[in-house]
């Protein structure tokens, strides 16, 4: 999964995207309204009248073509806009392209690292991200009758790409959260994600983070999906089974998040964890009533992204 999407030469993000929305392989849910931009910079401004700061560091990661940024941004207003110092870290040199077109306003600059994006606020940032844990490489383990077993994906001799059980993993507390799985489910787990989160630990000081993204908590993650939650997009047409195995670079590869790893993860940290929200309930506290009764259908209808879609909000505190 690593290879497909960052490869540098043939990656998906890398080298071969053509972007996000109907021009694109899958559209977004920012890419459908600016209701979330417009909770979003909603919720910025509160923290940061929460945290007293004068000025305002923003840190978006993954920021697709620049839309939510150009909808936050246009919300914040003139006067927040003059205080804020809005940062984007992407790693698709396709995507930066296409934002750096959208966004000339000023204050808005681009990073290459969390390193370089937190020295430059001196530790403290406001930070979210908009389905960016999803396309983290993930790892998937299916359960047998007696334990689990890694999932593991190996060339043939015909030079096609099959799916093999590797050994069990090692005694590991992680699984007992699935104890309600039959055999032959299949589960995802985003090491590399645990990872970037530990990585921002180090650097990050003080301030909140917003995780937006389509999952659930464990209980719920895996209803009625024994095969899991891998799966690919090509021309905005969804594939599972072996077709995620094809296109290499040239299609996108997702899995739903499980938010009760990202809060688990975050609590190890020392990490304040807010409930979570579905994407409706954040539209709903952060945007104001006048505009609340003019919510578009995509996030006023049960069962649709508005549900699907969650919100994690994470701080980090002064020790």
């Amino acid at each position: 999964m690593r290879e497909a999407l960052y490869h540098p030469d043939f990656g998906y993000y890398s080298a071969n995207i053509k972007g996000v929305g109907k021009v694109g392989d899958f559209s977004t849910s920012a890419s459908l309204d600016s209701f979330l931009g417009e909770a979003i910079a909603a919720w910025i401004k509160k923290r940061t009248e929460n945290l007293g700061w004068k000025r305002i560091p923003i840190l978006e990661v993954g920021a697709g073509n620049g839309e939510l940024s150009r909808a936050v941004l246009y919300h914040l207003g003139w006067k927040a806009r003059w205080m804020t110092d809005y940062m984007i870290l992407e790693t698709s040199p396709i995507l930066r392209a296409q934002q750096q077109s959208r966004l000339t306003w000023r204050g808005v600059h681009w990073v290459s690292s969390l390193e370089e994006a937190l020295a430059n606020s001196g530790g403290t940032a406001l930070i979210f991200s908009n389905e960016l844990a999803d396309a983290f490489p993930c790892r998937i383990f299916e359960r047998g009758v007696v334990g689990w077993r890694e999932l593991g994906v190996r060339i043939t001799t015909q030079g096609s790409l099959e799916e093999t059980l590797l050994g069990s993993p090692q005694e590991d507390s992680w699984f007992t959260q699935f104890d309600h799985l039959p055999a032959g489910q299949r589960v995802e787990r985003i090491d590399s994600f645990r990872d970037w989160m530990k990585d921002l630990n180090s650097l990050w000081i003080l301030g909140s983070m917003l995780t937006i993204d389509y999952g659930n908590t464990s209980n719920l993650l895996y209803d009625r999906r024994p095969d899991g939650s891998l799966r690919a997009y090509f021309r905005h047409e969804r594939y599972i089974g072996n077709q995620v195995y094809a296109r290499f670079g040239k299609q996108d590869l997702t899995a739903d998040v499980n938010f009760s790893d990202l809060i688990a993860w975050g609590s190890s940290f020392g990490w304040r964890n807010e409930p979570l929200l579905t994407q409706r309930e954040f539209i709903k506290k952060w945007v104001n009533s006048k505009a609340n009764t003019a919510l578009s259908n995509r996030f006023s209808t049960f069962g649709d992204a508005g549900d699907s879609f969650k919100v994690l909000e994470q701080s980090k505190q002064l020790k």
